[in-house]
């Protein structure tokens, strides 16, 4: 049966990712993605060859998402470090993009899930996190170059504490825990950095 003329194959990746995000990996079975998608399982097989792959497409989707995001909002250029950084760790675990809370990051659920045990996976999750390392450190040497930070900082050091404060905060927030609670954790990460140059610690 050949597959209906108003299939739109990128709003079907766009679906399946929102499926996969929900439910995870082993939870979502090709007729759940059907049913999603409204494609009989032989078309979904011959667009899409198979779950795995549909699964790889929209964890690919969600990556150049969310990489693009993460960009945009720690970008400090004319903004305090702080301010930007704050803000961002806040919207992560409040996301009012989703429309959805509680559902966590689905780069984070999925390297949860999967672990090391599937390579192409691991290495789409690494990838997507080394983009997040990446933009904080953009973020922290700029905020060191403008003086906001101290001079001594060491930058990879505070990129490993505040990715992991955020890979934290993202298992909380799926576990729907207080936001308040996840605040007082992002303003405690922040004032590791150290005081402002000039400024009593």
């Amino acid at each position: 049966m050949a597959r209906p003329r108003q299939f739109d194959e990128k709003n079907a990746v766009t679906s399946a990712t929102e499926l996969f995000w929900r439910r995870g990996y082993h939870a979502t079975s090709v007729r759940d993605l059907g049913d999603e998608l409204k494609l009989t399982p032989s078309s979904l097989y011959r667009t899409f060859t198979d779950k795995h792959t549909l699964f790889l497409r929209a964890l690919d989707h969600y990556r150049a998402t969310e990489s693009t995001e993460a960009r945009q909002r720690l970008d400090a250029s004319g903004r305090s470090v702080r301010e930007v950084l704050r803000e961002w760790m806040l919207w992560l675990v409040t996301c009012p993009a989703d429309g959805e809370s509680g559902r966590g990051c689905f780069v984070v659920n999925t390297a949860t899930e999967l672990g090391t045990t599937d390579e192409k996976v691991r290495r789409r999750t690494e990838a997507a996190f080394e983009v997040t390392r990446e933009a904080l450190r953009s973020a922290l040497a700029e905020g060191r170059d403008r003086g906001e930070l101290s001079a001594d900082l060491g930058i990879d050091d505070a990129v490993e504490l505040l990715f992991t404060t955020v890979l934290g905060l993202r298992v909380r927030e799926r576990a729907g825990h207080d936001i308040a609670r996840l605040a007082t954790a992002i303003d405690v990460a922040i004032r590791a950095l150290g005081p402002a140059p000039g400024k009593p610690a």
